[in-house]
């Protein structure tokens, strides 16, 4: 009867803590320790709270030494406290196998969990249509501040923070704005999404959207928000407006198998959404406007002849299959195109997104963030320049031909390139590699690269852009003392020093809104 009595109350702590195995295959206190110390904050079904979900796709990017760090020591800027004087090593070992493992049944969100999570601070329609401050609300910056979870609005003529503000833990992609430019849409990675009024300075809604989130789309109508996530497999169609739920989708292809959603990109031009997945070999289109037609499932021999009834926008679904799962898009000008970077790092898909079929391959060494990607004109010809994750080269590529016509050597392998029209350079560094306080400009003309900059030697440097008339170009110091560090974008100087927590990206208003060439949509 003890044995019992014994195995029945391990089992309750472990389905609090997310999943019985788990919890039976380490100590059997990891389930009580963090029924006792971590579930209050983190949630008794390890789905976040106040704290953030403890999940393994939440923790990817937390490695389980930092995890022990983090619990042993706590974490500064955070309302995590240190545990070290309450438990002891192997204790914290057990408990960080405890939440990396997965819970006995994956976690489920649904509509009526994110109906339940929507929090409404402001009505549609109570603030004034106008900015409150007198800076250029075109020229404004969103900062994202991660080394303690906040954001700044910079002003892009002073460089003076208008305001700063607390984010939710970990915003996981860029913020997207509005067409207009006076709403910001953040997720973070556990699946909240805050709207924030740019103009009156204040949050407007949240919603969690799902458990693990990769990234969001604002529509160039202005009247949707398309949330991707990883956990559970779905996309989730919000209201721009309020972030009222409209639709959720399940993630899966023509066979059923599911699907972890890899990002959501707003194609403005074609007036849909593009939807990249991560483990079947297919690219979704989901139009809003009339640009691309209507969308029938299954076989309609002529849709003028009122065969078939097409699926109601926003939330028709063209599926483009495809040889390989890309795990990285990037978008000609038009975006009739989507250049796709395959898993074996060497090659990448040119798809046509109006024949929905791959119509070139292209060499891309290196395994390339085509996320960062971006284009110029090069002797006549458009062209598309990336970094490397792995090799440090810049790749650039002709969009006419999908031949490569450059590979620029760099001080190592890069995360982020950015530039501007009205420059003849373009930024990159080195994020990956051991010279990651080192960004280099290249010539976008002659290939070369014409000078190399250490605004903190030793200090990792990222994340370049660029006021709205190109004057200016903004970098990040990426650590918890870090900084934004402006430079004349024509001689290189430095012209301002802005202390910042940790600035892991900034975004103009104006660039982000007219698609520069130059940065990322």
């Amino acid at each position: 009867m003890m044995r019992l009595v014994r195995f029945v109350t391990l089992a309750v702590l472990a389905a609090l803590a997310g999943g019985l195995p788990a919890a039976l295959a380490q100590a059997p206190s990891a389930a009580a320790d963090y029924a006792t110390l971590c579930a209050s904050c983190h949630g008794v079904d390890r789905l976040g709270g106040s704290g953030p979900a403890l999940l393994p796709e939440n923790l990817e990017r937390l490695r389980k030494p930092a995890a022990v760090e983090t619990i042993a020591k706590g974490r500064m800027a955070t309302q995590m406290p240190a545990f070290g004087d309450k438990l002891s090593p192997a204790a914290i070992d057990a408990l960080v196998a405890y939440v990396y493992a997965p819970p006995a049944q994956a976690p489920a969100w649904g509509e009526r969990d994110i109906v339940a999570s929507r929090v409404e601070y402001v009505k549609p329609g109570a603030l004034p249509a106008k900015p409150v401050f007198r800076a250029d609300p075109q020229n404004l910056f969103v900062v994202v501040e991660s080394g303690d979870h906040h954001a700044t609005i910079l002003d892009g003529d002073t460089f003076d923070p208008v305001r700063r503000f607390a984010t939710r833990f970990a915003l996981h992609g860029g913020p997207k704005f509005s067409p207009d430019g006076r709403y910001v849409y953040f997720a973070s990675r556990d699946g909240w999404v805050s709207l924030y009024d740019i103009w009156n300075l204040t949050l407007v809604a949240e919603v969690r959207a799902g458990i693990n989130t990769r990234n969001l789309a604002v529509s160039s109508d202005g009247r949707y928000v398309l949330v991707g996530n990883y956990l559970p497999h779905t996309l989730v169609m919000l209201d721009a407006r309020d972030l009222t739920l409209l639709k959720v989708l399940p993630v899966r292809d023509a066979s059923g198998r599911s699907s972890r959603v890899s990002a959501v990109y707003d194609a403005a031009p074609r007036e849909s959404f593009i939807v990249a997945l991560k483990d079947v070999p297919e690219v979704w289109e989901l139009p809003y406007g009339e640009k691309t037609g209507p969308v029938y499932e299954g076989l309609v021999h002529d849709y003028r002849m009122g065969e078939g009834v097409a699926t109601a926008k926003p939330f028709a679904i063209r599926r483009t299959p495809l040889d390989a799962i890309l795990d990285d898009f990037f978008f000609d000008p038009s975006y009739d195109h989507l250049i796709g970077a395959a898993r074996d790092g060497h090659t990448g898909q040119v798809v046509n997104l109006n024949v929905r079929r791959k119509i070139a391959e292209v060499d891309l060494p290196g395994l390339p963030h085509l996320g960062s990607g971006i284009t110029w004109e090069w002797h006549g010809k458009p062209v598309l320049a990336t970094p490397n994750l792995k090799e440090g080269i810049v790749t650039v590529i002709d969009m006419k031909t999908w031949k490569t016509v450059a590979q620029v050597p760099t001080a190592g392998p890069g995360f982020f390139m950015r530039s501007h029209e009205r420059t003849p350079y373009a930024w990159v560094d080195a994020f990956n590699s051991a010279n990651k306080d080192t960004l280099q400009v290249i010539d976008k003309q002659s290939l070369e690269v014409v000078a190399s900059l250490k605004p903190a030697p030793g200090r990792t440097a990222a994340h370049v852009e660029f006021t709205r008339d190109g004057r200016y170009a903004l970098a990040s110091i990426w650590e918890q003392d870090g900084a934004i560090v402006v430079y004349d974008a024509a001689t290189l100087r430095e012209v301002k020093r802005i202390p910042m927590v940790k600035p892991s990206g900034k975004y103009n208003v104006y660039n982000k809104t007219m698609r520069s060439a130059g940065t990322s949509h």
